[in-house]
């Protein structure tokens, strides 16, 4: 059986309570306080749901700048001579144990790359924090570099990851 995810923003709507991904910071976040930072404009915050409804997975999004001197030189080159460029950050990243293995994190993930497309005004990259080695490979199988400074931080320019869709869908 194939399950067909739709996104869509955080509401009241939604069942929170049911949904766990093993790792109980980032389920409480979204029963508890999930709700609360996007009506404060702290983050926005996006569900993915499954054909009934069911939350089976959420990412967070917000606003960042990165500074130029943490981007790789070779990055730094072709953009101009500002102090920050700016960016989105995908703050956090969770998929309900019932859906795993199904491609749902990743789907999420361009999910934001194309919200940062359309925005206004201009984001430059998305941007990371693996958690762990497991995100790590997760976010450098997507694309996702690494910063020249941060360790376990990871960005990816839209439009690397633009022409990386465009690619695909061919």
């Amino acid at each position: 059986m194939t399950v067909e995810f739709r996104i869509e923003s955080l509401s009241s709507i939604h069942d929170r309570e049911r949904f766990y991904c093993g790792v109980e910071p980032l389920d409480r976040y979204l029963r508890e306080l999930a709700a609360q930072d996007v009506k404060r404009r702290i983050s926005n915050c996006f569900v993915a749901l499954d054909d009934v409804g069911a939350i089976a997975g959420y990412y967070t999004f917000a606003a960042a700048s990165l500074p130029l001197t943490e981007l790789p030189p070779a990055i730094v080159r072709k953009l101009p001579r500002y102090g920050v460029v700016p960016a989105g950050l995908i703050g956090r990243l969770a998929v309900d144990v019932k859906f795993r293995r199904r491609g749902l994190a990743g789907a999420m993930v361009m999910d934001a790359v194309v919200r940062a497309a359309r925005a206004d005004p201009a984001i430059f990259a998305i941007v990371v924090e693996a958690k762990d080695e497991s995100a790590e490979a997760f976010y450098r199988s997507l694309g996702f570099l690494a910063f020249a400074v941060r360790s376990s931080s990871y960005f990816l320019p839209i439009s690397t990851a633009l022409q990386a869709l465009a690619k695909a869908k061919r």
